[in-house]
């Protein structure tokens, strides 16, 4: 203890001198002010439960391409890469010198290594071209943007720790959805973002303004999504977590009470989804309700039944929105032909940009010019975009890389179905591996309509579902128990109300230490 306190002391004094030398007076009382705090509240800020909620804060809430830390350096240092790093860090100092802190099983390993497997055969196919044009760096930094991005995977899989921190997470997440709808709809009203104004409460500067969307004779809504299809999906991923919760939540205790506050929250979402104004939307819901339809076909019809009255509400209180995102669908020839305006311009025409990409195909069907190779934005951009995740991934990685790519989205939806269909696996666990599959389902089918993993908050979201999954298939309880957990009561199990309940309180528990 002393030489805990000796250390804090001296480190307390080194930036209280380097403020009074280095920094003005107003700028040094903040970062005094700051530390302070931080120190007060280390207990709180400093765990492994709180390195989660304050990760997915970042994703949900801080727009990415959008801030950066007011920090002098040749790049710009974005928040999400800054709390990603330090997480990582945290952890693997915790599992060199804390015996407590172990190493849980991801389950999808096998089809993320499949993937990069299959990105590094097309880098290796194409070894020559990429150095004659001088793509090297670009496709280097490929490879390490991509391992940052699937370590949030890992990240909150291994923080993922008992059923109190799985319920959180799910909780934090269609809450969180919920605000972002919330005020996507109120930019959509007054054109104002509020989620660019975080600068002036948060220290980060705006490296990059909104650009702007027009359709159904108005602005569409980004909030704090890279884009208005991006945001469309991540809040179409939120649904079935919310109709889980609906049934399985902790809170409201009163079944009746909890039905009506995530129905409320639904309503949001669905309305906040809409501001968006994205057909991707339609089709990614088509898709969940397709796969409910086939698997519970009682809870589709539920759903379904719930839907209707919203859609003629929603169709008559917002005509033009409701008209371009569905009506649209009822002309197909009106369809096909707003898929072949703007070719190669900003991803506006996927059917005109399909013969054209097609063609490059064709001279490398098999490993495709190289991971990395096709530079969408800045002075060396040398590709069109294509607003399709599968066509992109076709051109960079040839028939390999499509392939590589199945075996990564598929593999987890299609394990948690399997696991949701067990008999040995409690109802609230399997229908909590079916939302997985069924949030997993939806973004597989945007992958056609835009580039998915250029936009960053859904690729994360579709993380965490992952490492639910995970987590759901290494340590949820079996109605006869596994290896390494007790089994629950049978009146529990039976039960459809009780929810994942937060762990007891403990006063040593190993996955509680300080981050």
């Amino acid at each position: 203890m002393k030489t805990r306190a000796i250390v804090s002391a001296a480190l307390l004094a080194g930036i209280a001198l380097a403020s009074a030398l280095w920094v003005p007076p107003l700028i040094g009382g903040g970062i005094l002010l700051g530390v302070s705090f931080l120190y007060l509240a280390r207990r709180v800020l400093f765990s492994w439960a709180s390195a989660l909620i304050i990760l997915a804060s970042v994703v949900m809430f801080i727009p990415v391409r959008r801030y950066a830390i007011p920090i002098p350096l040749p790049f710009q240092l974005e928040p999400y890469r800054v709390v990603i790093v330090l997480i990582l860090v945290a952890m693997v100092v915790a599992l060199l010198i804390d015996p407590r802190f172990t190493w849980k099983p991801v389950k999808f390993g096998a089809s993320i290594g499949a993937f990069f497997l299959a990105m590094m055969l097309s880098v290796a196919t194409n070894v020559a071209s990429i150095s004659e044009n001088a793509l090297g760096g670009a496709v280097l930094g490929q490879f390490i943007n991509f391992g940052l991005l699937i370590s949030v995977f890992f990240i909150v899989r291994q923080l993922l720790r008992d059923e109190g921190r799985v319920l959180v997470l799910i909780q934090f997440f269609v809450w969180s959805a919920a605000v972002v709808a919330f005020f996507a709809v109120v930019e959509k009203v007054t054109n104002v973002n509020v989620f660019l104004d975080l600068g002036k409460v948060l220290p980060l500067k705006l490296i990059s303004d909104q650009t702007q969307s027009f359709r159904a004779g108005g602005d569409r809504s980004y909030a704090s999504s890279q884009h208005p299809i991006a945001l469309s999906v991540m809040l179409c991923m939120a649904l079935p977590f919310a109709v889980w919760l609906s049934k399985y939540g902790a809170k409201p205790a009163n079944r009746i009470s909890r039905t009506i506050v995530y129905g409320f929250l639904i309503a949001v979402i669905l309305l906040g989804m809409t501001t968006a104004v994205s057909r991707t939307a339609v089709i990614v819901i088509a898709v969940m309700i397709l796969l409910t339809l086939a698997l519970r076909p009682k809870l589709a019809a539920i759903l379904i039944g719930s839907a209707v009255p919203a859609l003629l509400i929603g169709a008559v209180a917002l005509p033009k929105l409701i008209g371009t995102m569905i009506g649209s669908f009822l002309d197909p020839a009106q369809l096909v032909a707003s898929q072949y305006t703007s070719a190669g311009w900003g991803g506006a025409g996927r059917l005109a940009d399909l013969g054209p990409a097609m063609s490059k195909v064709v001279a490398s069907p098999f490993f495709g010019t190289g991971f990395g190779s096709r530079v969408l934005v800045g002075p060396n951009a040398n590709a069109f975009i294509l607003d399709d995740q599968v066509l992109g991934t076709l051109l960079e990685a040839g028939a390999v890389g499509v392939l590589g790519l199945a075996i990564f989205m598929l593999v987890p939806p299609l394990r948690l179905i399997g696991f949701a269909l067990r008999k040995d696996v409690p109802p609230r666990y399997a229908h909590l591996a079916f939302t997985c599959a069924v949030s997993c389902a939806g973004y597989i089918a945007a992958l056609f309509f835009y580039d998915a993993f250029g936009f960053l908050q859904t690729f994360f979201v579709l993380c965490w579902v992952w490492a639910i999954g995970a987590w759901l298939l290494s340590e949820s309880p079996r109605v006869g128990g596994v290896a390494g957990l007790r089994p629950r009561a049978t009146a529990i199990d039976d039960d459809p109300a009780p929810a994942l309940s937060p762990a007891p309180t403990r006063t040593a528990a190993p996955e509680e230490v300080p981050a």
